[in-house]
């Protein structure tokens, strides 16, 4: 029967799932593999025998193989970033501080190692940057679920180990250098961001910049742990770097990171104390957005080194000459502290297991992980007594 309405299915997503391919489905459901084809690419509407055929060789409810277009639910969201308009976005969603917001799955938003799945679908607005975003999954499964922005690869470890000893919370996390995480805090776009900036003048990591960049919200810093930042060199180091001058004179190509990244930071400074100007150094200008980029541009030979962290150059094999050990916080605003998903990300940070995995991991001091390191605006009692009452030290 030709399609007249918008009826969706997911027969493909399941048939995959038990290894069949369309013929197999076809054989067991008593039907050809063209009407197999049709039904999945939404060409053709199944009769009523076909459908309960299909459900019952899938082993689902037909319900829960088939469903109107017009039935999936609406919610309004907030773009975390503009996109072009007039195009169907494929997003993932969360709840931050009472409301919806729209992450678009575009270009390597859309990818981990594999495609992400997508949370709803909206059609970008001229002039605007609300949607309506059609829902395609459970509207209780997406609220239990925290936002973090930041930079350390570690992020994806804990997201993982927070999903296994909490699977009914999912943990979105989106790599952005240190100021682009703040802002995105600051925005109401995450509930927490990462950051590993220097101020040498104060002689402090990130308070003073936090404090700048949420312009007096509320707000409180926990220690994710000290780590080593460094260059990143070959395997061996064949060209026997030894300091950034030593780049100038051996004519070494750099791989450098985006302006407001801690590791840029490190190396405007460093080379600014070693009277380096940044004009003397080859590649300068070629700009990278993350530690993983800074390590494969390495082990590829585009570049002879890159300001990254020892974790990161031990992961990939590489050499590693180290500059400055910097804190790495967590800053979460007061309004997102005591929410659900927050609270189980943070519980985490004080299982035995997660601190096992980031001590062999390598390049991190976490003898002070879930410490709080700033609580300038009164949170130091709230949160003190949130860990106690979970039995994790602080």
């Amino acid at each position: 029967m030709k399609l007249d309405i918008n009826i969706c299915n997911n027969i493909k997503s399941i048939r995959t799932r038990l290894g069949m391919s369309q013929q197999d489905l076809a054989n067991i459901a008593g039907v050809t593999r063209q009407t197999i084809s049709g039904v999945e690419s939404g060409q053709y509407a199944p009769s009523v025998a076909i459908t309960l055929r299909l459900a019952k060789a899938l082993g689902c409810q037909v319900e829960n193989l088939f469903w109107l277009e017009d039935d999936l639910p609406e919610i309004e969201a907030v773009l975390a970033k503009p996109v072009p308009t007039g195009q169907q976005l494929r997003v993932s969603l969360a709840k931050v501080g009472g409301q919806w917001i729209a992450y678009p799955l575009v270009g390597k938003e859309a990818f981990r190692m594999e495609m992400i799945p997508a949370d709803g679908k909206a059609e970008s607005q001229t002039h605007t940057n609300k949607v309506q975003v059609r829902l395609l999954d459970d509207l209780d499964k997406l609220q239990n679920t925290v936002v973090i922005a930041g930079c350390t690869p570690v992020i994806s470890f804990l997201a993982r180990a927070t999903e296994r000893w909490h699977p009914q919370l999912r943990v979105h996390y989106h790599f952005a250098n240190s100021m682009a995480a703040l802002r995105s805090l600051n925005r109401g776009e995450v509930h927490i961001a990462g950051m590993h900036l220097y101020d040498p003048q104060t002689g402090e990591h990130n308070i003073p910049f936090a404090r700048e960049a949420l312009d007096g919200r509320s707000a409180v810093l926990i220690t994710l742990g000290i780590w080593e930042e460094g260059l990143v060199v070959a395997p061996g180091n064949p060209m026997e770097i030894k300091s950034l001058s030593d780049l100038v004179e051996l004519e070494a190509k750099i791989i450098n990171r985006e302006p407001g990244s801690g590791s840029r930071m490190l190396l405007e400074r460093k080379l600014k104390e070693e009277k380096v100007s940044a004009n003397a150094i080859k590649g300068y200008e070629h700009i990278v957005h993350s530690h993983q980029d800074v390590a494969l541009s390495i082990a590829a030979g585009i570049a002879d080194a890159g300001v990254s962290t020892a974790s990161v150059a031990a992961a990939f094999g590489l050499g590693f000459i180290p500059l400055h050990q910097a804190r790495y916080d967590l800053v979460i605003l007061k309004e997102y502290l005591e929410e659900s998903p927050v609270q189980q990300f943070l519980s985490i940070l004080g299982h035995r297991l997660v601190q096992s995995q980031l001590e062999v991991l390598g390049g991190y001091d976490i003898s002070d992980i879930g410490e709080v390191v700033a609580n300038y605006l009164e949170l130091n009692n709230q949160l003190s007594i949130y860990y106690e009452q979970r039995g994790y030290s602080h």
